[in-house]
């Protein structure tokens, strides 16, 4: 089902305190906030995740990464076995596990909107380079570097690989890479912002000058709170975490939200609250914490 309305929930509404808000739904990044830097998933972290959904609380995995590199994550995904993927692009249930993944959502950024970025910010920024991920393909330009652990399905100029008989022209955009060798990475992302405009939504995942440019309006927050609207579950009673500019807006919207101990500075500000860093299993301590205060209370 491909989706692309606009989603005005997706900034946080201040009214009760979310403290006293019992949570409901835990999202959670994965990259640099539960997964460790070895990319593992520690046992103190998966009991974390098994007891929240034991006590009634939904996990979502909310990642810039592609449903095909949900691996890492398909043993815990628990009952619902729904992750949201590619930035908010996509909503996809994980259930058939590595290369068996079902699309429930998706996102686009159009062709045109996808090309017009792409020509407009490599004026802006001469040197950059780009890759082309959808729903079930990976495409790159011949200067693109090898950053993806994948081998591209086709190496073309970025105005042939979007043209609109362009390769898998029948699959859906989710989101384009723009890589640029020299940049400061939060440069690059506030030149992107200013050069693109309205035709994309740009943010980066990345420690490296790598920005990913979406559809306008699609973000992993107004992604999860599409999600929370089907399941009748306020921003209040969600509990966030996060660690790069992508998270931004999810830690924003959501009642509480936490920052890794090795998060971004934007995303430090952004939060409210925080905690240690990935490698210390900074999720799941939020995650006992929350549990004991459920008990106690």
């Amino acid at each position: 089902m491909r989706e692309n309305d606009p989603v005005t929930s997706a900034t946080r509404q201040h009214g009760t305190p979310a403290a006293a808000v019992p949570p409901r739904l835990i999202a959670t990044d994965l990259d640099g906030t539960l997964l460790r830097d070895d990319k593992s998933v520690s046992p103190r972290t998966v009991a974390a995740l098994a007891a929240a959904e034991e006590a009634g609380i939904e996990v979502f995995f909310v990642t810039g990464r592609p449903a095909r590199w949900m691996d890492v994550v398909s043993d815990h995904v628990h009952g619902h076995g729904l992750a949201i993927c590619g930035n908010g692009a996509a909503v996809v249930d994980l259930h058939g596990g590595p290369g068996a993944h079902r699309f429930v959502k998706v996102r686009e950024l159009a062709r045109e909107n996808a090309l017009n970025s792409a020509l407009l910010l490599r004026e802006a920024a001469p040197g950059t380079v780009f890759a082309i991920e959808q729903t079930y393909g990976f495409h790159q330009e011949p200067d693109y570097p090898k950053l993806h652990m994948e081998i591209p399905d086709n190496l073309l100029p970025a105005e042939e690989l979007l043209a609109p008989d362009g390769p898998d022209a029948d699959q859906p955009v989710l989101k384009i890479l723009a890589y640029h060798a020299t940049l400061d990475p939060d440069a690059f992302l506030t030149l992107a912002r200013l050069a693109v405009g309205d035709q994309a939504n740009v943010t980066r995942s990345s420690p490296s000058a790598l920005l990913e440019l979406s559809g306008p309006g699609v973000s992993k927050a107004s992604t999860l709170a599409l999600c929370c609207a089907e399941r009748g579950i306020s921003h209040e009673e969600v509990v966030a975490f996060g660690d790069m500019p992508n998270d931004v807006e999810m830690l924003t919207w959501a009642g509480r939200s936490y920052a890794m101990g090795n998060a971004h500075p934007d995303v430090i500000a952004a939060a409210s609250g925080r905690t240690v860093a990935n490698n210390d299993d900074g999720v799941a301590v939020v995650i006992e914490q929350l549990l004991a205060g459920r008990t106690a209370s």
